[in-house]
């Protein structure tokens, strides 16, 4: 497949498999009409988005590699605290391991929903499990799902205030949920046949250059293959100190919007907040590796 090195690819993208508003048929379609050339699919803690995609079918026009989204614990030398999230691609949808570990996940995220709409009740915000279930639809019910109907409802008046002041990490309605631990998420992935990736490092609690050197480097002896270069929250300063630590340390360099669809519509599909372009190439150098 030969392109240009200046047509964009989307490496970073979610479905109603997980927390999105398009089905995995409806990304494919979206990719198509805004010309992209390559995707990955890559939901939260689940397969089911790049089952379904490859089922339905991928035209032979768009490149297409296996994702996942894995919410892991922090490794040990890791400065921050919360969530911390690796990107795992073309990885066998079969593998035993693997699937064995998400559906572990995905009953923790079930189980979490409940504790957190409980939570708003008491905080005197009416929402019922019911009511959430509804405003999900066909996708994995979440806290953008909860967040979207307290808008809905008038409590806030838009989804980050949802996090900001009741979901979010350490907010009054959070509540924690089970992770794999950081170390073993990236075996898994290895052992899936995949490429463990670093996803959105400028979301993490690095305060400067010389810690966010010291993370990789740990985490490239831990067998992490990528960093996720390009993306929606990356200011062009980030982007390029991350492509300089990439190339410093031998890493793959990735890219994508963390595409939702309805949920943010602020985020488009392979352009992010209008001004993000992955280069064609990050595809061919991770689906060679």
């Amino acid at each position: 497949m030969e392109f240009s090195r200046h047509v964009s690819i989307d490496l970073h993208i979610h479905t109603t498999a997980s927390d999105g508003t398009y089905t995995p048929q409806q990304v494919i379609s979206r990719a198509h009409k805004l010309k992209l050339k390559a995707i990955a699919i890559t939901d939260h803690d689940t397969l089911a988005g790049s089952k379904a995609a490859l089922h339905s079918g991928v035209p032979p026009s768009l490149g297409f590699l296996t994702g996942v989204e894995i919410s892991s614990t922090p490794p040990p030398f890791y400065p921050g605290s919360g969530s911390f999230h690796l990107l795992g691609y073309s990885i066998r949808l079969d593998d035993p391991k693997l699937n064995r570990t998400l559906e572990k996940l995905q009953q923790a995220r079930k189980n979490r929903n409940p504790a957190i709409i409980k939570r708003l009740n008491e905080l005197g915000i009416s929402i019922s499990l019911d009511e959430v279930c509804k405003e999900a639809g066909e996708g994995q019910l979440g806290r953008p799902h909860i967040a979207q109907l307290m808008v809905r409802k008038r409590v806030v008046a838009s989804i980050d205030e949802a996090f900001d002041q009741f979901l979010g990490t350490a907010k009054p309605a959070y509540v924690d949920k089970q992770r794999v631990e950081c170390f073993r998420a990236i075996e898994i992935i290895r052992d899936a046949g995949g490429v463990p990736v670093l996803a959105h490092p400028g979301l993490l609690g690095c305060k400067n250059e010389n810690q966010m050197d010291a993370l990789i480097g740990n985490l490239k002896k831990a067998g992490i293959q990528g960093v996720e270069v390009y993306y929606s929250g990356h200011s062009p300063d980030q982007t390029r100190l991350y492509a300089e630590l990439a190339k410093r340390h031998d890493l793959l360099m990735t890219g994508g919007s963390d595409f939702h669809g309805a949920i943010q519509p602020e985020i488009e599909m392979g352009s992010g907040h209008g001004d993000l372009m992955v280069p064609f190439e990050l595809f061919e150098k991770l689906s060679q590796r």
